[in-house]
């Protein structure tokens, strides 16, 4: 929704939300809705219009909405792989992720093509002014992880929409020269995340993933920075998690140095994982982290605002761009 100019994302359908002394009313024609407090109307916010382009469906049946769907209010996102090597097995999976959830509710297709990505992209573009898109992809195995998925995707759709910035989500790959291979398929920012910062906290919520030690994600970060450009490779960090603050703001200073922008965002439990009781951080938890990141990002001339796609661009699931100055 949209509150004040700004798009967030706001879960419904968790515990948190259910305790949420905030109600929004039914949106009207125009998708306003009035948001109140405890049955006290205290301002008005914006719903998202369904996208025109979810009508639309491939020549073989698939609808638009099962390849790609709309993120935040001009986003149009992607997971190319629905499916990981370590979600099938919850010893290894990441005890946050829901990947095979919406495989399994029919609410995607596990393996969208660089044809379907590239007819999708082209429609969201000239049908819903979407301006940057997002492709990230389930880990299909341990020596491109996934690198080469997004870039025969991304060569297609570049090929159809060619202004349309992309970022590009996947695990370090095996060898650095595949951020090479990203850039020059069409990929123009590059995400690589870390989710927790801290040995212990990585070993207990993604123990399959912490095998990809913390070096190997900061030599990555180092060479893939020279390749898309200060700013352009960045990382999600979830806040709630177990890690301390002094050492996400810890790590986020190693990144800064490198050139790394730390996206750091409250976590967000989703219902069906086995994080779906963990509570969301409070408030004064997450101001205390963005606060002094964004005077860090601020110093370090790090912005949201000169990515060139992605989430940190987007920036509908955390509130760090409203402390950059």
């Amino acid at each position: 929704m949209t509150l004040g100019g700004r798009t967030v994302m706001v879960p419904v359908h968790n515990d948190p939300a259910r305790v949420s002394p905030y109600r929004a009313a039914a949106p009207d024609e125009r998708g306003i809705s009035t948001l109140s407090r405890d049955g006290v109307a205290v301002g008005e916010i914006r719903f998202p219009r369904q996208p025109r382009f979810y009508k639309l469906q491939t020549f073989d049946g698939v609808p638009y909405w099962k390849i790609a769907v709309l993120h935040g209010a001009d986003v149009l996102a992607t997971t190319v792989l629905q499916t990981c090597i370590r979600y099938s097995a919850r010893e290894t999976s990441c005890q946050f992720c829901a990947i095979g959830q919406s495989l399994a509710a029919g609410r995607t297709i596990a393996r969208k093509t660089p044809e379907q990505l590239a007819e999708v992209a082209r429609a969201a573009v000239l049908l819903d002014g979407v301006r940057h898109m997002v492709m990230t992809t389930g880990t299909p195995n341990n020596r491109d992880r996934g690198a080469a998925l997004l870039c025969e995707s991304a060569f297609a759709i570049k090929a159809a929409v060619p202004d349309l910035p992309i970022q590009g989500q996947c695990e370090p790959p095996d060898d650095p020269v595949w951020f090479r291979r990203l850039r020059a398929s069409g990929i123009d920012a590059l995400g690589m995340h870390l989710e927790a910062v801290t040995p212990e906290t990585r070993a207990r919520i993604m123990p399959g993933k912490a095998k990809v030690s913390l070096a190997r994600y900061l030599d990555a970060f180092a060479a893939a920075v020279p390749v898309f450009g200060r700013g352009q490779v960045s990382t999600y960090i979830l806040a709630g998690l177990g890690d301390p603050p002094e050492a996400i703001l810890e790590m986020c200073r190693r990144l800064i140095a490198i050139g790394v922008y730390p996206f750091v965002v409250p976590f967000v439990p989703i219902a069906g994982t086995p994080l779906e009781a963990q509570p969301a951080p409070d408030p004064a938890f997450m101001r205390a982290l963005l606060a002094p990141l964004g005077a860090m990002l601020t110093a370090s001339g790090l912005r949201s605002s000169d990515i060139k796609a992605g989430c940190g661009r987007c920036g509908a699931c955390s509130s760090l761009a409203g402390y950059e100055r």
